[in-house]
């Protein structure tokens, strides 16, 4: 079945956090000075030995006294990361413009609070949890939008997405097929994700971590670099004429292979390119930068690099960001789109940090270092446990 192209969504407002610093400048300052974020692991009592991705400065930001109840070191950083970049600016004005009723939130994140459920956990007096952390709105996968829902105020249809690392790349689509549907007239977007034992004693065990640096696509790579990050963008209708980055086309597939490994020939990759390519109605020529998803575990960057030599030319400028930030799961989708849009503002095209060189596998699209282009298309990939996959197209008018 083809798809037909979509109505483009505009991007008013876009921001990241992660432990390249707070907002859009820090980050594209990092980018640009290829300084990665990374750090040995100093996280918990009994560190694993890795390198993560760390926000600096949560410890030190308790949430307004107002939403006390949703304290927990993921809505801290949900919190910090909605400060910045007058992103809530432009929230009231989308509310101002349409009524908080029809303002959507979609939030993605893989693990949400279990930071804190973990602790509670290991507090437990007599089977049950201590007095701050029994609070059982803070313990639910649906702890962040509640949380910025509250927040933020709006009243619109709200949702979090959990895909795994493809989350808060998944925000764009459902966003967007509320919008076309007519369900609301804008959507903030977005993911959080932080750093927690289950998420980096889990990968461990599944031997994809690393411990050295991340080095996406190099002949050595063995394995990821875990990170936290969050960060938001907010979609809306665009009118006639008007210019700035957009919101072009989304991909999404659900190959099933594996739990935990990509299909061996890429299928759903392809898919989900494929049908964002189609419904933002370009082709593969016509995209400049592609943040791939990158995550230097041995069979991702294999199958990924395959996929993207079958579908694209040699003129494409492509790279993963992992080695800047870690791999920042159900957060990746929007910081990595951050880094999209970036490209299409900016002219900035990063390549992949830390790699000495490129395996064999890579087609002449993956490359090392950064480039500045002025490009009208620009995408990024986010592939996810279990086959979910999604690829998004930003353009610029």
């Amino acid at each position: 079945m083809s798809l037909s192209p979509i109505p483009a969504l505009a991007i008013r407002a876009y921001t990241a956090t992660t432990a390249l610093g707070r907002g859009r400048a820090a980050q594209a300052q990092a980018l640009e000075e290829r300084r990665s974020g990374l750090r040995r692991n100093d996280f918990g009592s009994d560190p694993l030995d890795t390198w993560i991705g760390r926000v600096d400065g949560l410890e030190d930001e308790s949430l307004p006294a107002q939403l006390a109840g949703w304290e927990c070191r993921n809505n801290r950083l949900a919190w910090l990361a909605l400060q910045q970049d007058r992103l809530p600016e432009a929230v009231a004005a989308a509310v101002q413009r349409h009524g908080a009723e029809r303002v959507a939130l979609v939030l993605g994140t893989s693990t949400s609070s279990i930071g804190a459920t973990e602790e509670a956990y290991a507090r437990l007096a007599d089977g049950a949890f201590p007095a701050d952390l029994a609070r059982p709105r803070v313990h639910t996968p649906h702890s962040l939008g509640g949380f910025v829902q509250e927040a933020t105020g709006l009243r619109g249809p709200c949702m979090t997405v959990a895909t795994a690392c493809s989350s808060s790349a998944k925000v764009f689509a459902q966003a967007a097929r509320l919008i076309h549907a007519g369900l609301a007239d804008a959507a903030l977007v977005g993911g959080i994700d932080t750093l927690c034992g289950s998420v980096l004693f889990g990968f461990n065990s599944l031997g994809l971590v690393s411990a050295r640096p991340a080095r996406p696509f190099d002949p050595g790579r063995d394995g990821l670099s875990l990170g936290e990050a969050g960060g938001y963008a907010l979609l809306e209708r665009c009118a006639d004429g008007e210019s700035g980055v957009r919101l072009c086309g989304y991909g999404e597939s659900s190959d099933a292979h594996h739990m935990s490994a990509p299909h061996p020939q890429g299928l759903g990759a392809r898919m989900a390119m494929a049908d964002a390519l189609a419904r933002a109605g370009i082709g593969a020529d016509d995209v400049g930068y592609l943040n791939l998803h990158g995550t230097a575990t041995p069979a991702n960057d294999a199958v990924e690099a395959q996929a993207v030599a079958s579908m694209f030319g040699d003129a494409l400028h492509a790279g993963s960001t992992k080695g800047w930030t870690g791999h920042t799961l159900g957060a990746a989708g929007i910081v990595e789109s951050v880094f999209a849009l970036i490209a299409l503002e900016d002219g900035l095209l990063p390549g992949t940090l830390n790699s000495q060189a490129l395996d064999p596998s890579c087609g002449p699209q993956i490359r090392l270092d950064n480039a500045r282009a002025d490009v009208r298309y620009a995408m990024n990939n986010s592939f996810g446990f279990g086959g979910n996959n999604c690829s998004l197209v930003f353009g610029r008018a």
